[in-house]
């Protein structure tokens, strides 16, 4: 191949994982903003909700959010092994076509548990999307202007939830009549679910234009891809089970004595890590790796996975539900969710950029614990800075989604420093994607925590409901400052062979 070629294949790989990174955000984004008038037209509410059906609403929300997330986590590690053993470019084919056609089905769904069931599915190929595209253009690019890569890639996932805002605005705007006004919905959320399957189209582009990773085809050529056998995936199988007893035991559809909630959730969790790890042990097991070399890689994926979990957590516990909240204030307008999602989106565009600059100028883990107070900080003066919607409110949004989402730069950067190629896309599914787990736990119990705090005042000083439940979920942040000391510095060191 000339050099001419490798680049247009370099770029045409950059623009393609861009465009795939960018319809995640929106697959993200899309159910904030669409949550509450589809979930009142599938449970028939009309007119202003009461108590008890805003409470039912905030359940189906956190069931459908955690089936998105564990969805992501098991996808990532499907996915991430179907990389390692067939190549990224097909299985990056294969997991766009899943979300983008998954997500259009939802426009088709009757009751909340269908959009449950089909949020897991579209969530399988968004999970295992991410990991693809990073190792495949970092391998691509040779590691060179990683800053770059890794802020191009998080603004684009955040340009996404941008896109679902303005796209909203345009939607809510066109006046449909008859049986198709009835059929697409409050705020034509219907509509909304269908756009969602435009990333179809970049498979024939990825298959057209863009090259297999050569390190991976270097891989292959040395027979090392041939250790990944199909029958390991009866452990993701396993893991998957595991994540959806975690959901069943702390959704409020199943009453449970707490007690059991924490043991059972202790013991999933544990089959969780067994399941999702399997194929990784049983790779390593066959490739008659070192003992030293097993080890570290099993550590690393033990880091990316808890650094991940921090910062999924923060985001899907805290700032995901600022526009859930914004309908809550007085005086906010009909447009105030797409006005907060629009600029909490903007915020983690210019943060998702800058933030691997800072890492390539503090090292990896300084930056990590200086993203770690900020977005605490952040978080806790948009919750409690006030509580009317206003220019104040958009720019403490701004301010909350930068700093809550400048992990989606630094992650990118982070994780593609710890695999060598052989395990690379495997390795990133699953610490990027197993955190999920956690934040589908945290996403379930910031509704609790919203119900026990709008009753119980911890601090005179809190906003009582939602805004205390994300503050309490946010501390997680803390943990972060402490366990990144465990995580190897990879500033300035080559990507691992």
């Amino acid at each position: 191949m000339s050099s001419n070629i490798t680049s247009r294949g370099r770029y045409a790989a950059l623009i393609a994982a861009i465009l795939g990174w960018l319809f995640d955000g929106f697959e993200m984004g899309l159910f904030p903003v669409i949550s509450r008038p589809a979930l009142m037209d599938l449970l028939d509410i009309v007119g202003t909700p009461t108590k008890a059906q805003n409470d039912l609403i905030a359940m189906w929300n956190g069931l459908a959010i955690a089936g998105f997330l564990i969805g992501a986590a098991t996808g990532g590690v499907l996915f991430g092994w179907l990389g390692d053993k067939l190549g990224r470019v097909r299985a990056m084919s294969l997991s766009i076509l899943t979300y983008a056609l998954c997500s259009g089905l939802g426009a088709f769904t009757t009751h909340p548990w269908q959009m449950v069931v089909v949020r897991f599915i579209a969530a399988l190929g968004m999970g295992g999307e991410w990991s693809l595209g990073v190792a495949l253009v970092m391998e691509l690019w040779g590691g060179k202007s990683r800053a770059l890569l890794a802020g191009l890639i998080g603004s684009a996932a955040n340009l996404g939830f941008a896109l679902v805002a303005l796209l909203s605005f345009a939607i809510t705007k066109i006046k449909v009549t008859g049986q198709f006004a009835e059929w697409a919905g409050r705020d034509a959320w219907r509509l909304l679910m269908i756009a969602g399957m435009a990333p179809a189209v970049i498979t024939f582009f990825i298959r057209l234009f863009v090259p297999e990773s050569e390190r991976w085809q270097q891989e292959k050529k040395s027979g090392s891809t041939s250790s990944w056998a199909t029958r390991d995936m009866i452990g993701v199988l396993v893991g998957a089970f595991g994540a959806m007893f975690v959901l069943m035991l702390w959704t409020p559809l199943f009453v449970v004595a707490l007690p059991v909630r924490l043991v059972g959730t202790v013991v999933a969790l544990i089959v969780v890590t067994g399941g999702f790890l399997y194929p990784i042990q049983s790779y390593l097991r066959r490739s008659n790796a070192a003992p030293e070399y097993s080890k570290k890689t099993l550590y690393c994926l033990a880091i990316g996975a808890g650094l991940s979990g921090i910062a999924l957590l923060g985001t899907w516990g805290s700032i995901q539900w600022a526009t859930t909240w914004v309908a809550e204030l007085p005086g906010a307008p009909g447009t105030a969710k797409q006005w907060t999602q629009f600029f909490s989106a903007m915020g983690a565009v210019c943060s998702a950029l800058v933030a691997p600059f800072v890492c390539e100028l503090l090292g990896r883990r300084v930056t990590y614990v200086v993203l770690c107070l900020a977005a605490l900080g952040f978080t806790f003066l948009f919750y409690q800075g006030g509580t009317s919607y206003g220019i104040w409110f958009l720019a403490r949004v701004f301010l909350a989604g930068a700093f809550t989402a400048t992990f989606y730069g630094w992650l990118p950067m982070y994780l593609p420093e710890l695999f060598p190629t052989r395990v690379r896309a495997t390795g990133q599914g699953f610490s990027y994607n197993f955190g999920r787990v956690i934040a589908a736990i945290g996403a379930l119990q910031t509704g609790v925590l919203t119900g026990y705090f709008k009753e119980v005042e911890v601090a005179p000083w809190l906003e009582k409901g939602i805004p205390t439940a994300c503050c309490i979920l946010s501390l997680v942040y803390l943990v972060g400052v402490g366990l990144i000391w465990l995580a190897p510095e990879t500033k300035g060191k080559p990507l691992p062979e």
